[in-house]
């Protein structure tokens, strides 16, 4: 670890912890009738309905409702959450297993631009291993549709340090968006920022 004195991890979920197949996200909702879907889905930063679902300001049935406006046909829930869903590929074993690890030394905290519909999914399926279950992972999950913020805006991050009661300089944070860890820094947090598939466990200089 670059940064002494660290105690407190903040880590993403998107591309940091669960691999992301975004054309084969579009491609299912092309198929589905929505032609112009990849200009909404930037990897990074969600536009127009995947923004406000990710910040809380729809609900999912509004998003779904939403989706078959767009498409104009009457598609079910299932069809649109499996297309949805289809973003979300899977969290390798390693990486549950070093979160498990770096709970022992450090306080592990979630902070993840994401949505409702997605989050469910990740839950029952991403998670779930060797017993364990998304809670045993993270002292606590901050979540963008729950909090009604997104990062990379400063009023998310302020809202976690205050209710963790955590000392930005004693906080470093993993996320695979640049702008995401620039807004981090002018609080006095640490970052790094992994390239998609990284194994990024290596900056923790742990034994496996």
């Amino acid at each position: 670890m670059k940064a002494k004195g660290i105690k407190n991890l903040l880590i993403d979920f998107g591309g940091v912890l669960i691999n992301l197949d975004r054309q084969r996200c579009i491609e299912n909702f092309r198929k589905l009738g929505l032609q112009n879907v990849d200009e909404l889905l930037n990897v990074y930063h969600q536009q127009g309905i995947f923004m406000q679902q990710e910040k809380g300001l729809i609900t999912s049935a509004e998003f779904r409702d939403s989706i078959r406006e767009m498409a104009s046909k009457s598609l079910t829930d299932q069809q649109i959450d499996e297309a949805w869903n289809s973003f979300l590929v899977d969290v390798p074993t390693y990486k549950l297993d070093l979160l498990l690890k770096l709970r022992e030394k450090y306080v592990v905290y979630l902070l993840s631009n994401t949505n409702e519909i997605h989050w469910r999914w990740s839950c029952e399926h991403a998670f779930p291993y060797r017993g364990f279950r998304v809670e045993d992972y993270f002292e606590k999950i901050y979540l963008s549709f729950e909090m009604r913020m997104v990062k990379p805006d400063a009023e998310i991050f302020e809202t976690v340090l205050a209710d963790a009661n955590i000392d930005p300089k004693e906080t470093f944070f993993i996320d695979d968006s640049e702008a995401n860890c620039q807004a981090a820094q002018k609080l006095g947090i640490s970052t790094y920022t992994p390239q998609a598939g990284e194994d990024w466990s290596s900056i923790f200089n742990l034994k496996r």
